[in-house]
């Protein structure tokens, strides 16, 4: 049997995390069985659809790394054949004329259908004794469409969230009133959050946007989504998508609800961050900072990569340039008034910041090594631990108690800007 399989969203709003998935799903199975991966846009409810909603579904489908086989299709663009198989069944008396709607009667009895993941699931049809095939207005409910669909698409498996499960039988009905083949259904339990209840804005993102804007790496983002409910084996967790294609079976996604451990994200974000070349971590990270305004689109590329450097083994997601380590493009830096008050406000500080300057300012070289020598010295003959120097140092620096390694910070930064920021504390903090 030739895979077919779709992916069918509704543009109602940003595509959610556990749709990603779904889609994802579906794509594996795709292209694993070398098959078919068809785009469906729902979008028959056209007070809320929004072509921003369908920008956003495009979008990330695109960070996803799926690319339609075939479509979009659009629903809204096959009235005529829903309006078509609605009068098969008005013709074959299956169905009738309710106030302007098309009403099916569901005959009592129980519907069997396979669930490739849960087995055979029966369901009394006495809980839905009429479905409405076509409302008043023209258009067809989901249930309706969604059977005509698939059998006109030729899907071959329907992989869809556990939340859709009481739709099947009523599928299953249509399906065999319109005489046609059912596909092989297999659906995905839900994903949960912390308080083991649906993933929900209470916890946080919820959209794909949010976790792309954020900074999470493509790859990342797919092998961490694609861990939840399912797993290639032999306790691996980094797993790059062209693995996960060859891998994935269906067959073992997991029948219990995905736990969506956002710690767990971070971490296997920042292992990937690592991975990739210098080059590209800074490349990365200027198209977030030049729309800021915070670096020129003629950056220094050397530099930025010397940045990309000192940083890649502390932020976890690219957001983290902006939030932890400004210090580098702003200037004067952000200060925390709790470090400025714990280290830079003691006794002292401003006459050893000023006599620091000056001797990192006659330095011949102002590389980490002879900056680290220089300002270890210094405080050897003030006869004071290095860390009590270091700490103000940093603060007066990058405007935090905590940073990279400080002697490479301030060979980022550079002479200029180094001597600069420690008058600027002893002038401007030190007395604040």
């Amino acid at each position: 049997m030739s895979v077919r399989v779709r992916f069918a969203p509704s543009p109602t709003g940003t595509l959610h995390v556990g749709s990603a998935r779904t889609a994802l799903f579906n794509w594996f199975f795709a292209k694993h069985h070398r098959g078919t991966f068809i785009l469906r846009i729902e979008d028959t409810d056209q007070k809320r659809s929004n072509p921003a909603f369908l920008q956003d579904i495009y979008d990330s489908l695109a960070f996803l790394g799926i690319q339609a086989d075939e479509g979009p299709v659009f629903q809204s663009q096959r009235l005529g054949l829903y309006q078509q198989h609605a009068a098969r069944l008005l013709d074959a008396g299956t169905a009738a004329r309710q106030e302007g709607a098309v009403v099916f009667s569901v005959p009592p009895q129980q519907v069997t259908f396979q669930d490739l993941l849960r087995g055979p699931i029966t369901v009394d049809t006495t809980l839905f004794e009429t479905l409405v095939l076509m409302k008043s207005d023209g258009l067809p409910t989901y249930n309706f469409a969604c059977v005509v669909d698939d059998a006109l698409m030729q899907v071959s498996h329907v992989i869809r969230g556990d939340d859709h499960i009481a739709n099947t039988p009523k599928q299953v009905v249509l399906s065999q009133a319109l005489g046609f083949s059912l596909p092989v259904f297999a659906h995905i339990p839900l994903i949960v959050g912390a308080n083991r209840a649906r993933l929900s804005k209470r916890q946080g993102a919820t959209s794909v946007a949010e976790y792309r804007e954020v900074g999470y790496l493509p790859e990342a983002f797919i092998n961490y989504l694609a861990l939840l409910g399912w797993s290639p084996g032999g306790n691996r967790e980094l797993v790059p998508p062209d693995e996960l294609v060859e891998l994935f079976d269906l067959a073992k996604v997991r029948k219990t609800a995905a736990f969506f451990d956002l710690q767990k994200l971070d971490w296997l974000n920042g292992q990937y961050l690592k991975q990739i070349p210098v080059s590209k971590l800074a490349e990365l990270l200027a198209q977030r900072l030049i729309p800021r305004g915070w670096l020129p689109a003629d950056y220094d590329r050397a530099w930025m990569e010397q940045v990309a450097s000192v940083v890649r083994d502390r932020i976890k997601v690219l957001q983290d340039i902006e939030e932890a380590h400004s210090f580098f493009f702003l200037d004067p830096p952000p200060y925390d008034p709790d470090a400025v008050r714990q280290h830079l406000q003691p006794e002292g500080v401003c006459q050893r910041l000023r006599e620091l300057r000056d001797r990192l300012g006659a330095l011949p070289r102002f590389d980490a090594a002879s900056v680290e020598a220089a300002t270890r010295g210094f405080a050897g003959e003030q006869q004071m631990e290095a860390k009590a120097l270091i700490h103000p140092i940093r603060v007066a620096l990058t405007g935090r108690a905590v940073s990279p390694p400080l002697f490479g910070v301030m060979a980022v930064l550079g002479r200029e800007r180094v001597l600069h920021r420690l008058e600027y504390a002893a002038t401007k903090l030190v007395h604040a």
